[in-house]
């Protein structure tokens, strides 16, 4: 994410369709079915329709490297094929969905957001609800960059991605730990559990739904069900009765083994981290490793900080760009999704100074340059290379488990 972190919620839609503009839906959807589609043009004539456009791209705001990326590194870039991008804060992804909705309930052709930093249950939300332009990542030029069968960027939390929303860059969830207090790590999420259990007081985990703790939460359904291959990745009501209650049930026996014996938890990551970094709690966790390095060289986290990598493997996904169907400047934030795409724009934002994030480019379809250039990338003793912390990446579980087990954490975790 993360995400850094996106999550959300639902309504209805409107109608209508104005032939051969961008700006214009070919079809208009209702909640369940197809969301509208953008109409075929030429990338001229993107270009054209673009030029002069703003765009305003509502993303996660609690990510000083990740703002800073888009004002001083993206935007700018924009502003040379003539479209002007303005970042737009929020506290939750959560946020800007809600705005859509509401403005296509209203019937807005010219609504306030124009391109969203989004994935996981916040783009089936809108997904569900028609709020998202489709049918446009494939005109566009970088598309052809990506490769295709590339599970983490065709489908978004278990969910057909289906042209209605472009990769941005990849995230892996990782354990992080301190070294120097933490001799023998755990070798996988089972003996996590047990290593906390033998030392009380000195692991915990942010509370769902927060975005880290809920994804340290189905990382433990995977290990408390045997594995990947036990558990469905499309949710079912039946699927979650035979699988939810020895999760629940190992996290409840966990808890007197917690920070604060499991009364209260951090509310967000943040707080997590903030315990690790005073010495409360010997782990930390994160959807963005490739930042570790910078908190350790700043003094923040402890020289000794290490991720931790598991046989079991951890969660992986990736983040997107998609286009509302209520923004004005849909051709612009096509071109901005373009560019965002590029290998010159995939490679500045994968630099740790600049923000750290993943590409989501096949390695082997990029420029000599950019490759080389990547293979420059700072190389930390705190953060494996991706390749080697991706391995053996677990999927995601579909928008559908990530709402159930949030609120059977609410429930069964957070009320008792």
């Amino acid at each position: 994410m993360t995400a850094r972190r996106p999550a959300g919620r639902s309504p209805a839609v409107a109608a209508g369709a104005v032939a051969l503009t961008l700006s214009a839906l070919s079809a208009c959807a209702a909640p369940g079915s197809d969301a509208p589609a953008a109409a075929e043009r030429s990338w001229d004539d993107v270009l054209a329709e673009a030029d002069g456009q703003t765009v305003r791209l509502w993303m996660y705001g609690g990510d000083d490297k990740g703002n800073a990326y888009v004002d001083d590194v993206l935007a700018p870039a924009a502003a040379e094929l003539g479209v002007t991008l303005e970042r737009v804060p929020v506290a939750d992804t959560a946020d800007a969905v809600n705005r859509v909705l509401s403005e296509r309930q209203a019937d807005v052709e010219d609504g306030e957001v124009d391109l969203v930093w989004v994935n996981g249950e916040n783009f089936a939300t809108g997904q569900q609800a028609g709020a998202w332009l489709c049918g446009w990542t494939s005109m566009l030029p970088n598309a052809g960059l990506v490769d295709p069968d590339d599970p983490l960027v065709t489908s978004d939390f278990g969910l057909d991605v289906e042209g209605c929303e472009a990769p941005w860059h990849k995230a892996q969830f990782a354990l992080v730990y301190d070294g120097a207090r933490v001799e023998d790590p755990p070798g996988s999420v089972e003996e996590l559990l047990d290593w906390a259990e033998a030392n009380p007081g000195r692991f915990t985990y942010p509370a769902p739904p927060d975005f880290t703790g809920s994804v340290f939460v189905r990382q433990a359904l995977y290990a408390v069900s045997g594995g990947v291959q036990n558990v469905p990745l499309e949710f079912s009501q039946e699927a979650y009765d035979e699988l939810a209650p020895s999760l629940f049930d190992r996290l409840a026996e966990l808890e007197p083994s917690l920070w604060r014996e499991g009364r209260t938890y951090p509310q967000e990551l943040g707080e997590l981290d903030s315990l690790y970094a005073d010495g409360q709690v010997d782990f930390t966790m994160t959807y963005g490793p490739a930042t570790l390095p910078d908190l350790v060289a700043d003094g923040t986290f402890p020289e000794t900080t290490r991720v931790l990598l598991v046989e079991d493997g951890t969660i992986g996904n990736a983040s997107f760009l998609a286009i509302p169907s209520t923004s004005g400047s849909q051709a612009g934030a096509m071109v901005v999704a373009d560019l965002a795409l590029s290998p010159e724009q995939q490679l500045a934002k994968a630099d740790p100074d600049v923000w750290g994030q993943y590409p989501v480019l096949d390695q082997d379809r990029l420029p000599e340059d950019v490759r080389a250039g990547l293979a420059q990338l700072p190389r930390s003793e705190v953060v494996p290379p991706y390749e080697e912390l991706s391995a053996d990446a677990d999927p995601e579980l579909d928008a559908g488990w990530v709402t159930a087990i949030d609120e059977g954490w609410r429930r069964q975790i957070a009320a008792n």
